[in-house]
Parts: C-alpha cells; structure tokens; sequence
C-alpha cells in the first residue's frame, strides 16, 4: 500500500530562514523556466521548450548563481521543473478537450509553498539523527530540522517533501510497501446520508453532529477580513500592518481547516471500525455548489430575473463547509488500510424513495419528501425522517452491489 505522513517541523531561527530562502529560490527557478517558455514559443520561430532542455541547463545555472542556486539539492530542483512541465501537460491537455486552458501562470512567494525531494537519501534524510532522542531530517542547505514525530513511520519512504502553511512547516513523507493493518469483522453493513444539519444519518437512525467549523468561526474571520479590505490597494504587500493583517486571515482560515480535517479522521476512523461495509451517496460536490445561471428580464435591457442566488450561496457555503469530498476520500483511504469495504452508489431520487428495508413500498415520487426533514410516503403512509430514508437507500442500494458480485 501507499501512505503519506505529515509531521510538524520545529525548525530554529536559522533554519526557518534558511528554508524561506529555499522556497525563494525554487519560486524564482520556476518563474524564470515559465518565463523561457514564454520566450521561445513568442519568437517567430514558434520553439517548444521542454523538460529535458531546462533540465540540461541546470548545471549552468548552478554554476552561475551557486551563492542562491548552487546550494540547494539538484534532484528537489529537477522537481520544480517537473512541476512546470506537468502544469503545461496539463494545459495542453485542456486545449484538446476543448476545456478552460488556464495557462501556466508566474508564482509569487505566498503562492509557491512546497519543495519536493524525489528520493530519500539524495539532497534529504530522514531520520537523519537515529541516534537521537528526537527525530530528525536533514535538507541539503538547512542542516538537520527537528520533527515532531507523532506516530511512527511504516513502509519505505519514497520522496520528502517540505511545506509552508501560514507560519508552520511540515515535512511531508510519501511511503510504499506499507502493511496493510486488517480489522477483525464485525459482521455490519451500514448506510450513511451526507447532509448539512447533520454531517451523516446512519441507516440505523444514528447521527453525526456538524461541527460547522467555518461558522462558528464566521465572525472572528469577517472582522480580521474587514481589517485586510481596510488598506488601499496602493498600499497592500507593503507594509507591515497589511502583511499582519493577511497573516491573521490566514491564520484562521489554517485553523479552520485543521479542525475539519481532525473532525473527518476521528469520525471516518469511528466508522470503519463499527462496520465491514459502509455504502454511501456518490456526491459531485462540485456540482452541487455551482451558482445559479442567471436570468435575463425580457422587458428589461440588462436586467435580470430573481434566480436564488443568495439563498444557493448559503447552501453552498454549508456545504463546503461540511467537506463531504474530503471526508469520503479519507474514508476510503481508512477502509481500504483496515480491510473494509466503502461502496458509493446513485444518489439519484434517495430521499424520495420509499424505504424497502423497513417495509416500505419503493414508490419513488417528488410528493414524497414533504418538507425538509420529513419523508411521508403518498401510496403507503410510511413517516420517517428523511435523512435516515435517504441512509436506508443506500444501504439498499450497496447490498444490490454486493449480491450481483456474490
């Protein structure tokens, strides 16, 4: 199997200078390969630049600048150039498709936060200190950072990568060969309906609070975004109270964040170990949370029609909030480690079916969702709340699966 680790770093002054300067440095080695790019495909003989061409002049241009680029490690700069070249696959890929091209654009500083090492062992490694009681990893240029370790490390680890979020550092590790660790059964099959009042109703009628971290944070978070918005445009980035202002945004914004991907582990956790099987909804979030097309006003030039758009971007933002995509990824990731079997399923017509699994008729009607939180079923009579309807469907539906692949 495959896993990543993320553990804090806790770098002295020095060093957190020195891996500023690092980032600095591969931002400024990225912008200048774009900007060759750039260069070429403008000239009138119409050059394309790849990977291998930029990559081939590295050594030149360590040679030329070895006081910024020299000292860092060859292969983590080799990365930085993979990274451009797989943003202009991806470009080009987009042409093709006929999609939004969205071409390579310069990074600044505050945009550029993560240096990957490919290999352990060549310009990084970890646990470079065994000997020590606490753990280390050396970078070329940094010297040996101190790691807050807070579980242990399985596998064999492939590539260490460096990241900036806000003022912290994390060293990121990307591991193979790891162990699968598989659970002893329980014999439960469940399923889950993801929702914004609660976070998920069980097909057993239990539930998940939503913590709503973004929410109880609203206030905190419009007060330091109204302080940012208070500087003149002119002014921005470039003093020192802007500079602590966006840092304070930012700072929540990080804050808010960690919670929600704390909340998601425990409560993903929780569920794979009760149940060898869990079905949910297979959610497109992305479109869920699209704003509403407007609508012209055919007897009025330029305006528009009322199209719901305030009351779809509080649903948007709740939803966003919530983080079902995350929360599933995770979910999936925990079951396939532990042995366990996640199965997504149509979310079409969910919580408009009437339930079989509790001796319901399967009618499947729009009339059948009478209000928000309440299901009567207008052929049999069946009352239910609607969120447990939905999480029964979907049990139903996950054991259809499992019995055509019996």
């Amino acid at each position: 199997m495959l896993r990543a680790y993320k553990f804090l770093l806790r770098p002295t002054v020095r060093q957190a200078q020195a891996l500023t300067e690092m980032l600095r440095d591969h931002c400024s080695l990225y912008n200048g390969a774009l900007q060759e790019r750039r260069d070429a495909w403008r000239h009138t003989s119409k050059t394309s630049i790849r990977y291998g061409d930029q990559s081939a002049q590295l050594r030149e241009i360590r040679a030329f600048d070895a006081e910024r680029q020299g000292r860092w490690s060859f292969s983590s700069q080799q990365a930085t150039l993979r990274r451009l070249d797989k943003a202009f696959q991806a470009f080009f890929r987009r042409v093709r498709s006929g999609g939004k091209p969205g071409y390579p654009r310069f990074k600044g500083m505050g945009h550029f936060d993560t240096v990957v090492f490919p290999r352990d062992g060549d310009g990084c490694r970890w646990d470079s200190t065994p000997n020590d009681a606490h753990t280390r990893v050396r970078l070329q240029g940094v010297g040996h950072v101190r790691v807050h370790q807070h579980r242990s490390v399985k596998g064999r680890v492939k590539t260490v990568s460096v990241k900036r979020e806000g003022d912290r550092w994390y060293v990121v590790l990307a591991c193979d060969e790891v162990p699968a660790e598989p659970l002893c059964g329980t014999g439960s099959i469940v399923g889950i309906d993801m929702g914004t009042v609660h976070f998920f109703t069980g097909s057993g009628g239990e539930r998940k609070e939503n913590p709503r971290f973004l929410e109880s944070m609203a206030e905190e978070l419009a007060a330091a975004q109204q302080r940012l918005a208070t500087f003149p445009k002119r002014t921005r980035c470039r003093t020192k109270k802007h500079r602590t202002a966006a840092r304070k945004v930012a700072k929540l914004h990080a804050r808010i964040r960690r919670q929600r991907l704390d909340h998601h582990h425990k409560t993903a956790l929780a569920l794979v170990r009760e149940h060898d099987v869990i079905g949910h909804e297979k959610l497109n979030t992305a479109g869920m949370t699209k704003a509403p097309v407007p609508k012209p006003d055919p007897e009025r030039d330029g305006g528009f029609l009322p199209n719901g758009a305030a009351a779809k971007a509080g649903l948007n933002r709740s939803i966003l909030d919530a983080g079902w995509g995350l929360f599933l990824g995770i979910l999936a990731d925990k079951a396939e480690s532990a042995g366990r079997r996640v199965i997504p399923v149509d979310a079409r017509n969910t919580s408009r079916t009437c339930p079989p699994e509790i001796g319901g008729c399967g009618h499947v009607a729009k009339e059948n969702r009478a209000t928000q939180a309440k299901f009567e079923c207008v052929k049999c009579g069946l009352v239910e709340n609607a969120d447990r309807v939905g999480a029964l469907n979907v049990l139903h539906r996950a054991g259809l699966v499992l019995c055509a692949e019996a």
